[in-house]
């Protein structure tokens, strides 16, 4: 496929889980943000050197390689492996990146006041992962399978689930009267056990039922 057809079919899917445009690389830790959400999600590939609407307007230097490079390598931990490839549209350059789905996640990211979180990918956003997540992340590491058992707070949060498509996890404390740390724990081995899922939003993260396991009940 020539570079025109590439970069053209890339663009013009728009920015989405996998894809996503970057006008130009002007700060390693805003980029290493988005190098730790791809990792820690699907995997996917940015193009540098295109504005969000798609137009090229092409990278400027080889410092923007050198500051991702930083991002990746400095900026996040563990460093993010990534591979490049260059392609010159009507005269002007355009970095793609291409970074595979991590078997290393948690990949943390440090923003300028010397804070690590790690993120991860939704449609074509990213969000840092919170604390359920993170411990959902360990947990598949572990050798042994989850088990839960199901007392009254368990059989309660399904209950609620029946009725409504969502909850919060303030809901749910308030619901149960658990503190957070436990209503945590119950939440974490439901989403172990892919019977819960997480829905992150601009404002709040939600918790649902999985089609499949509601289908199964």
């Amino acid at each position: 496929m020539s570079p025109h057809h590439h970069i053209l079919k890339l663009i013009s899917e728009g920015e989405h889980q996998l894809l996503d445009f970057k006008f130009e690389i002007s700060d390693a830790h805003k980029i290493a943000r988005s190098l730790s959400a791809f990792a820690n999600t699907d995997g996917g590939r940015l193009l540098i050197g295109v504005k969000d609407n798609g137009a090229i307007r092409g990278i400027r230097s080889e410092e923007e390689y050198y500051m991702l490079d930083a991002a990746a390598n400095l900026y996040c931990i563990p460093p993010v492996p990534f591979h490049t490839t260059q392609w010159t549209f009507s005269g002007k350059m355009v970095l793609e990146v291409i970074l595979p789905k991590s078997d290393r996640k948690p990949h943390f990211a440090e923003d300028p006041a010397g804070k690590w979180a790690a993120y991860i990918r939704v449609k074509d956003q990213n969000f840092p992962a919170n604390r359920v997540l993170l411990k959902v992340w360990e947990r598949e590491k572990l050798p042994k399978g989850v088990t839960i058992k199901f007392t009254d707070h368990e059989k309660l949060l399904l209950s609620y689930l029946e009725e409504h498509d969502s909850i919060t996890i303030s809901k749910f404390i308030r619901l149960t009267g658990l503190s957070r740390y436990k209503a945590e724990q119950i939440l974490i081995r439901f989403i172990s056990l892919r019977i819960i899922g997480m829905e992150f939003t601009e404002n709040r993260i939600l918790y649902k039922v999985n089609p499949a396991a509601d289908e199964n009940r």
